[in-house]
């Protein structure tokens, strides 16, 4: 005698634990958010973003100084990959904004101690780490187009790159390596590090949850990224100079994303020590 077919059942849907189902519009929401933080005392906010210009600036200096000009694409993009490292003082005025401090200081904002302490330091490491693979692959790539000869020199190099077929094929391959390591980078660093900073993680948890967070809200966190990245670019254009306000912006605004996350404590009325 046959045996009956087995019933078929419907797969059931994967666990979304960290799905907060909000829409695309949700950025703009955290970049208003990010404009009221930005003005609400705009002095230690935007003195903030000037110390990150002359920081950038620094660092072109070096390359330049040591005959690595051709580096400074790479590096600027590598903007990406630290930026949310760099901003912890934006993010704890937000935080102290939150709390109802009415008049956070730029000296609380600079020398406020994490509730994650050294593990923030870890993730900057880590982050960091990111950043010299990626200089690393952008070297590689240049040799792989143009052969393992003595680097002509900056203006050579970014002739060749900008005025050959060869140079636009890297372009092309280089833009999509470095999306891929800053895609990355920003899935795990742009919820993380707010994270470290009001709540007591270490930072390969808080780099996991933002990574699944933004896996599981992708539409809204698209869109940030969409304006960040638009934010950078803008401020390449001005020079770096856009980023006096463009950077406490975004920093404020990557803040607000976290805390409507609501992961580890992000949802409530502030995040505590």
């Amino acid at each position: 005698m046959l045996e009956p077919l087995p019933t078929l059942r419907k797969p059931r849907a994967v666990a979304e634990p960290l799905a907060r189902h909000l829409p695309a519009s949700a950025a703009l929401g955290w970049l208003a958010a990010g404009w009221r933080d930005l003005a609400t005392h705009p002095g230690q906010s935007l003195a903030y973003g000037l110390f990150v210009v002359v920081l950038s600036y620094a660092v072109l200096g070096v390359l330049y100084l040591s005959g690595l000009l051709y580096l400074a694409l790479p590096a600027i993009s590598g903007f990406l990959i630290v930026g949310p490292f760099l901003a912890l003082g934006l993010y704890e005025k937000s935080r102290l904004i939150d709390r109802g401090e009415q008049h956070p200081s730029l000296a609380q904002m600079v020398l406020f101690r994490p509730a994650s302490g050294g593990q923030i330091a870890y993730a900057g490491l880590l982050l960091g780490l990111l950043v010299l693979f990626w200089i690393r692959a952008a070297d590689l790539l240049y040799a792989l187009y143009f052969g393992l000869r003595p680097f002509p020199g900056a203006s050579e190099a970014l002739d060749n790159v900008l005025t050959t077929p060869r140079g636009w094929a890297l372009i092309v391959t280089g833009t999509l390596v470095g999306g891929l390591f800053a895609a990355f980078a920003f899935a795990v660093s742009v919820l993380s590090i707010p994270m470290l900073v009001a709540t007591r993680r270490d930072a390969l948890t808080a780099m996991g949850l933002s990574f699944a967070a933004t896996l599981q809200n992708l539409r809204p966190m698209l869109a940030w990224a969409a304006i960040v990245a638009l934010g950078l670019a803008l401020s390449a254009l001005t020079g770096l100079l856009g980023l006096v306000v463009i950077f406490p912006l975004l920093g404020h605004g990557t803040w607000h994303a976290w805390h409507d996350m609501g992961i580890d404590g992000g949802a409530d009325g502030g995040p505590g020590r």
